[in-house]
């Protein structure tokens, strides 16, 4: 590696960690975020015995889950203008990401619910709680623990997958790589950078897995 290249690195390092905090963080939490909320609800309508409703959740988990999500990015910030709904690139990168969250997570969290055995259901009735109320205070917070793992993996998944937001122009850390390396093609070290940043943040966010099962493994009975 040359002077040149070194000093390239040096220049960009800061920029691209600016949009690590900036862009690619912010994008993966609210997306994470309004994703899981979507995965609740979704997870609850695939669980409901009211037809209609179990056949809708049926049909946005499939199609999340059966087309690319690169697709469903583009579909949102370069399909629905044609139809006249125009979003700019971080909200429609937000809708994507949460939307694709959604889809994935539900399956994720309606297996986590029905790993609870049927006799906490039982139990909650007996002392008088309603089917929400139980869903709530009991069924929920010991399904939060099993889904834990495979969240966190969406969630690590997901760090990764903010890098298709730069097809839509958000200038994120993949993004900002890209801007930097272009004007003398030196694309190797700049991405290997960009690599080194995305990892660093997996590794974090897997310490942070490990601990919180740790955590919520001291409240199950033995």
């Amino acid at each position: 590696m040359d002077d040149a290249t070194w000093s390239l690195i040096r220049e960009n390092l800061w920029p691209m960690l600016r949009a690590t905090v900036e862009m690619t963080l912010p994008l993966t939490a609210i997306s994470f975020g309004i994703g899981l909320a979507i995965a609740v609800f979704m997870a609850l309508a695939r669980m409901s015995k009211l037809w209609p409703v179990q056949a809708a959740a049926r049909f946005y988990i499939s199609i999340i889950r059966g087309t690319p999500l690169l697709l469903q990015l583009f579909i949102i910030f370069y399909g629905l203008p044609n139809l006249g709904v125009v979003f700019d690139p971080f909200p429609a990168a937000v809708i994507a990401f949460s939307l694709n969250v959604g889809g994935y997570g539900a399956e994720i969290v309606r297996a986590a619910i029905l790993s609870v055995a049927e006799g906490q259901w039982e139990a909650s009735y007996a002392v008088g709680m309603s089917h929400a109320q139980a869903l709530r205070l009991i069924i929920l917070p010991q399904a939060s623990r099993i889904a834990v793992p495979p969240l966190s993996n969406t969630l690590i998944s997901l760090v990764k997958d903010t890098s298709l937001a730069s097809t839509i122009t958000v200038t994120e850390l993949l993004r900002t790589a890209q801007d930097a390396a272009a004007p003398t093609f030196d694309f190797f070290w700049l991405y290997t950078v960009a690599a080194a940043y995305y990892w660093v943040i997996c590794l974090i966010l897997g310490f942070g897995q490990t601990r919180l099962e740790t955590r919520l493994a001291r409240h199950v009975a033995r």
